[in-house]
């Protein structure tokens, strides 16, 4: 608006200067003072709204999309409402493809806009045909005059982040703050102000966070695909690898889990008066974290990316929180963590470029059946099976000079300290141990036995 304007021209101009609130009662004492962007507050309740502006904008400016063209996208909902609400008011049509795990007040308030929805199942491969990603594409290809997004691996996704969300904490801060931390969806808003705050200063820390199950953790830590696994927290975390990610510019990531986002959440909700989604839960669970790891004196700042008034059917509902085992989430089962206290075992691993030989007679001396393979770093960058190396042995592609690195295999189901017991169990399921790791490096490997005799351990107290 000018000096003279006492209104927006349309809903667009009111995307962004959302307000940078502090946390008071969740935050416990001694800790940082912790920050929060309240995304939410946008026009159509979520961060979305800046990339969702930007996109169009830019596809205008290039011709991607003309008028009377179709707007068509794959959203968990909040990217979608950004742009129902832009092709509302500049005149586009809108198609839209979901996961069925999203909320119906999602597909509710996007059909709301006049925006068709296509619905697609959760727990498919991201390469499938029925994936909901797969499935805009292919409507993109059939439908006459129509831009596909493609809010994944699209640059702009980054790019609208830097020059709004970035640049605003930086003018609302002057920049004094030690620790900027948000969750990783397409990896837009983590990229796009890690970005900003980086061509300022290397000595603001930029902490990604992730939910048990997605890929962001494991690859940023070992560069390596692992097989995601469903969780219930919607807007963060990711299957797929996106080229809205900007890793380079992340100096840290976290995993939280479903109970740590909506538990949270929960409380933002009825303890500060922020009526904020489950994702929100899980960036504050971590910047508390980070907050009381940096004390007194510091500043950690993270996003509240959408609002809740897409879950009130979900993580707002006591009969849903039960229904699904957040209430009643096997509490006093300990952590990741508390299983490697209790196993008080020397973590046994071997290096990349040791001979198989050795690798074989450690496992033989410890009485193991899995081995981890770290770096020089003490990073873990593989692992090996009893049965890898049998393989091995039986097709004759182990001989005197063969090495670790030519039978491990890349790691699968890496977890935190901080994970709880039952969160475990998706990983048991897919035939994987557990290998934990803090701050990316190796501090143990859990396996079924373990959780067993931990477990009955406490039962017997």
């Amino acid at each position: 608006m000018t000096q003279k304007e006492t209104y927006f021209k349309n809903i667009l101009a009111a995307i962004g200067s959302t307000p940078l609130v502090k946390l008071n009662k969740v935050v416990p004492k001694n800790s940082a003072t912790v920050l929060v962007k309240c995304e939410y507050m946008n026009p159509t309740g979520s961060v979305k709204d800046r990339m969702a502006f930007h996109i169009v904008n830019e596809a205008e400016k290039l011709g991607l999309l003309k008028p009377g063209g179709t707007i068509v996208e794959n959203t968990s909902g909040n990217t979608g409402l950004g742009l129902a609400m832009t092709a509302a008011v500049k005149g586009y049509r809108c198609i839209f493809t979901m996961p069925d795990k999203m909320s119906t007040e999602k597909v509710n308030m996007l059909k709301s806009f006049g925006a068709e929805v296509v619905i697609t199942p959760t727990d498919v491969p991201g390469d499938s045909p029925q994936h909901y990603v797969e499935t805009a594409k292919r409507i993109a290809k059939e439908t006459p005059n129509s831009f596909y997004v493609n809010q994944y691996h699209n640059k702009a996704n980054i790019e609208a982040h830097e020059i709004s969300t970035g640049a605003e904490i930086w003018q609302e801060t002057g920049g004094a703050f030690d620790a900027f931390v948000t969750g990783a969806g397409t990896g837009g808003t983590l990229s796009g102000v890690g970005r900003y705050i980086k061509k300022h200063t290397d000595k603001i820390k930029i902490i990604g966070v992730d939910p048990i199950g997605s890929v962001h953790y494991d690859y940023f830590h070992t560069q390596k695909m692992v097989e995601p696994h469903v969780y219930k927290v919607e807007g963060i975390g990711e299957d797929i690898l996106c080229d809205a990610m900007d890793f380079s510019v992340v100096d840290e990531f976290y995993q939280v889990n479903d109970a740590q986002c909506f538990s949270m959440a929960r409380k933002l909700v009825r303890e500060e008066g922020l009526f904020c989604g489950g994702s929100s839960g899980g960036n504050v669970h971590i910047a508390i974290e980070i907050a009381q790891k940096l004390g007194p004196g510091k500043t950690v700042i993270t996003v509240l990316p959408d609002s809740a008034t897409r879950y009130i059917s979900k993580y707002l509902s006591d009969s849903w929180m039960i229904d699904n085992g957040f209430l009643s989430r096997s509490v006093g089962l300990g952590t990741a963590g508390d299983i490697l206290k209790f196993k008080k075992q020397e973590v046994i691993c071997t290096e990349v470029g040791q001979p198989v030989a050795n690798a074989i007679e450690l496992m033989k001396t410890s009485g193991i059946s899995i081995l981890p393979v770290v770096d020089d770093k003490n990073i873990p960058v593989g692992i090996i099976h009893e049965i890898d190396i049998l393989r091995a042995l039986t097709t004759k592609k182990i001989g005197a000079g063969t090495f670790v690195d030519d039978v491990m295999h890349k790691p699968q189901g890496l977890i935190s300290l901080y994970a709880e017991v039952d969160d475990l169990y998706k990983i048991f399921e897919k035939d994987h141990a557990a290998i934990v790791v803090d701050q990316g490096k190796l501090k143990g490997i859990i396996r079924e036995i373990d959780v067993i005799e931990f477990i009955s351990k406490n039962n017997d107290k």
